[in-house]
């Protein structure tokens, strides 16, 4: 029986309640109090009957989600200062060590390859080490602490040096370090890599440290700080060389670490270098206007609200902080900034925000110098089985990344797309039902890929240029 035959013997099963509810033999002995509400009743479910029944069960209705609509979770867990050949050079099919003779010898300050690799004094490594990549592990091991490493915007330029890779060693304060790289078989990350989707050419958006990547990756632009003090900027000699460093630029960027007035910030910072609030729009902004929910889960958020922040909680890995619409009081750092049990507890329940940014505690993140990198591949593993096991695994999308190198070369350049970045090579895997399986994807991405794909999904604005061009992972899914 079609939905239409089914209607009309609703509606005439309806029309002979109501026409036996009016009758005089019905309404014998019937108050005519009680005869008008039968008749109300009547009326009402012949109502019902007419808008419950039209719904051919034979014929679909909301017509099943295609594409990239199928994707209802987007999970991004961004983890710290790793690059691509420092992790994932050995991962077979990847553009990796193997391909890194071009680029893997390091020069001295005159321009000469180096005869040996420099280290610092006191180093676990050898003095003799040749001038190419070496392998961490064998002399401090993946589960143990190694020194950081320099991460600054303008020196990652001149390691960059116009992409020959090959002043790592030369400006890194670590040395020879820089060029060193761990076996990817022991990485739990690497398996996931392996089942899923790994990115070879993914490139962390802006050039330098946490600080401006981070800005980076919710606003596709660097925050400005107009009137700094002169003790912070760094001053360049006519060729652009750094003659004092500082955290902002010469033209009013915030570049390098730095904090925000909102709270949390360090209590030790004076109040002139705190970074004033930001109004240029975030990726927050375009998803609350469009009603699409989301959060940033930060590891430690709550004791740091609180003024008891974690000794690793990092103030300026908390983008969303710095920006006037999530400024100390409003509504929106409410609902938005939450603490990363939140995101565990939403997992579990399935009750995960259209779009979640995770953020691990200093000691979970893979930080070179304050944390090991057994550790935050272990947490970050945990994370996905937060996800994986709940209920909202099958529409879902994790991402996993490093919000830049750390310091550590890469054999690749990066694309040259204006003074911001990107930067050096990262790693990138996209985890999900939707994604290709044992996948090794070649296409350039960065950063603001990121947020293309989630602009993609819901219709969102662009930020800037920079988000607009970046490729949304056109080639990582199977839909």
């Amino acid at each position: 029986m079609s939905g239409k035959d089914r209607l009309i013997r609703r509606l005439a099963i309806s029309r002979t309640i109501l026409t036996a509810r009016m009758s005089p033999v019905y309404s014998h002995n019937q108050s005519l109090l009680r005869s008008r509400n039968s008749v109300m009743f009547s009326i009402a479910l012949s109502l019902f009957f007419f808008l419950t029944g039209c719904k051919d069960s034979n014929t679909p209705g909301t017509p099943p989600a295609t594409g990239i609509n199928k994707v209802n979770h987007v999970v991004v867990i961004y983890l710290e200062n790793h690059s691509f050949d420092n992790l994932y050079g050995e991962f077979a099919g990847a553009d990796g060590l193997a391909n890194a003779s071009a680029t893997q010898t390091q020069v001295d300050s005159a321009g000469n390859p180096m005869a040996v690799l420099p280290f610092v004094t006191g180093s676990p490594y050898p003095n003799n080490l040749p001038n190419k990549p070496f392998n961490i592990d064998q002399y401090r091991p993946w589960d143990s602490l190694t020194s950081d490493l320099v991460h600054r915007y303008y020196q990652e330029q001149g390691q960059i040096d116009g992409g020959k890779m090959d002043k790592y060693a030369l400006i890194s304060d670590a040395k020879g370090l820089s060029v060193g790289f761990y076996h990817t078989a022991e990485l739990p990350l690497a398996v996931e890599a392996k089942h899923y989707v790994l990115c070879d050419r993914f490139f962390h958006s802006a050039f330098g440290g946490s600080f401006l990547n981070h800005q980076f990756f919710i606003a596709a632009a660097p925050p400005t700080f107009p009137n700094a003090p002169t003790s912070v900027v760094a001053k360049l000699d006519a060729n652009g060389k750094v003659i004092q460093d500082g955290f902002v630029s010469p033209d009013g960027f915030a570049i390098n670490t730095s904090f925000t007035v909102n709270t949390p910030h360090p209590s030790s910072v004076p109040a002139a270098q705190l970074v004033p609030n930001q109004t240029n729009p975030t990726i927050g902004d375009r998803l609350s206007a469009a009603n699409i929910t989301w959060a940033w889960y930060s590891g430690g958020w709550n004791n740091a609200l609180s003024g008891t922040p974690d000794k690793l909680f990092q103030f300026h890995h908390q983008p969303f902080a710095y920006y006037a619409n999530f400024a100390d009081g409003t509504q929106a750092k409410k609902d938005h900034l939450k603490d990363e049990i939140d995101f565990r507890a939403a997992a579990a329940a399935g009750t995960l925000p259209a779009v979640s940014f995770v953020k691990p505690l200093g000691d979970d993140n893979e930080h070179p110098g304050y944390t090991d990198l057994a550790k935050g591949e272990k947490y970050t593993l945990d994370l996905i089985n937060a996800v994986r096991n709940g209920p909202n695994w099958n529409d879902c999308v994790i991402i996993i990344t490093y919000d830049e190198h750390g310091g550590f070369w890469d054999h690749v350049a990066p694309p040259t797309i204006d003074k911001w970045g990107p930067g050096t090579r990262v790693p990138g895997i996209i985890i999900s039902p939707f994604a290709k399986t044992g996948f090794i994807d070649h296409t350039q991405y960065e950063t603001l890929s990121i947020l293309a794909f989630i602009e993609k999904r819901w219709s969102l604005t662009p930020l800037t240029a920079r988000d607009a061009n970046a490729n949304p992972f056109s080639n990582a899914f199977s839909f």
